[in-house]
């Protein structure tokens, strides 16, 4: 049995190779196609043979229907990530200081269940944890703790790490964490979801199969209200480039190649733009966008659009996709959640509405990272699996979001 430990990051890849017809769609077939009592057979579709499981520890949990890593945990326990065995949480808060909190006692209890129905261990610490053979870690806790963690599973004896967005508080510290993977063979693979998304992967087939020059548009809506904007920023301090914008930021490292190096023009768009100073609950005064949109052209002749607003919707937030000829005519439009997405979360949401409503928009994506990274892991095989964003992918991202960060807030003044 192989052993994975996830902590959210990925190994480098071929970002100029075009996106094969491999997505997310494709394991999902597979799995709806089996039930769990034939879960080997899924597995065996995908990689083609062989019935090992990688085990996975989670690194960071966080309260049940609450916290990101617990939603990872409970995808795995259900068994909905046929190449995946969650073997072990680790938890350091809410089985150690922050035990007897209300918090903690809900965790307490969802723990001892999920240990006596699936023999899964819960620990405090990484101390606690032994791994025999190839092993991958999912780390979800705070970006801040990231660096010191990636370390610490790598010398644990991982072989695969698994990261949350963006990876690390500065790109520093995300080349820093590159270079010491790197320095151990050890492959990191990255949770951007939308880089499996089904909107994104409809609009890349589309726009790769035209004869014409084309140009894509990606969109991004938030649903907070402008009263709301003063407690955004200072909660999501890092700015909307780093934090709501970084999966636009990604894709454009994962499937255009955009660095920092071979950006020939950033314009922005001013008539829709919108840089705000505000003066968040606590006093502080922070200035970031309530809106931007801006094009990249890249030196080789790649021209890309993003339109990125906190406000741009009042019914929970969407993200599209368009693809347009020379002439700016709209050829293709592929948009998430789309109507019956919509009515699926709509429906589960009402069935448990103390769940964050995002873990059921997103459910089907963050099944497909784990698969796709457990099964790679499975294979040996290097770099990592076609459209899944890597360390690479992330230092790239953010690099480009603190370039035009202040590119753009000085354009906009």
């Amino acid at each position: 049995m192989l052993s994975v430990l996830i902590l959210g990051a990925a190994g480098a890849h071929d970002r100029s190779a075009p996106p094969s017809s491999l997505s997310r769609s494709r394991v999902l077939q597979h799995q709806q196609q089996s039930t769990r009592g034939d879960a080997l057979a899924t597995v065996q579709c995908l990689r083609g043979g062989g019935g090992d499981k990688c085990d996975v520890i989670l690194v960071g949990c966080g309260v049940p229907k609450r916290g990101m890593g617990w939603y990872h945990a409970k995808q795995m326990l259900d068994g909905d990530v046929p190449s995946a065995t969650l073997t072990t949480v680790v938890e350091p808060w809410f089985l150690g200081q922050g035990k007897d909190s209300p918090p903690g006692q809900t965790f307490g209890v969802w723990a001892e269940e999920m240990s006596k129905a699936h023999g899964t261990k819960f620990c405090a610490s990484l101390d606690e944890v032994s791994i025999n053979g190839p092993t991958m870690a999912l780390i979800s806790g705070r970006t801040a703790d990231n660096p010191r963690l990636l370390k610490e599973v790598i010398d644990l004896g991982c072989t695969a790490v698994y990261l949350e967005k963006p990876g690390a508080p500065t790109v520093k510290e995300l080349e820093e964490m590159r270079a010491y993977a790197k320095s151990k063979g050890v492959q990191v693979f990255m949770g951007y979801n939308k880089n499996v998304t089904p909107y994104v992967r409809k609009a890349l087939e589309f726009a790769r199969k035209q004869k014409g020059e084309t140009t894509t548009t990606y969109y991004h809506n938030n649903a907070y209200t402008p009263d709301e904007l003063p407690e955004c920023f200072e909660r999501n301090a890092e700015g909307m480039l780093k934090n709501m914008a970084i999966h636009e930021l990604a894709l454009l490292a994962t499937y255009w190649g955009v660095t920092v190096d071979n950006i020939k023009s950033v314009t922005p768009d001013a008539a829709f733009s919108e840089c705000k100073t505000l003066t968040g609950p606590g006093g502080k005064q922070f200035t970031d966008f309530a809106k931007v949109g801006f094009t990249v052209e890249t030196k080789d002749g790649k021209t890309i659009t993003l339109m990125i607003d906190r406000c741009g919707s009042d019914s929970g937030g969407n993200s599209i996709a368009v693809v347009s000829d020379a002439s700016g005519k709209e050829l293709f439009r592929a948009e998430t959640p789309d109507a019956a997405l919509s009515t699926k979360v709509a429906e589960a949401a009402a069935k448990d509405p103390e769940m964050m409503p995002y873990f059921f928009l997103q459910h089907d994506d963050y099944i497909t990272l784990k698969e796709l990274s457990s099964s790679h892991v499975i294979k040996g095989a290097a770099g990592a699996p076609e459209g899944m964003a890597t360390i690479d992918v992330a230092v790239d991202a953010l690099k480009v979001a603190e370039y035009l960060t202040p590119l753009l807030q000085d354009a906009l003044k």
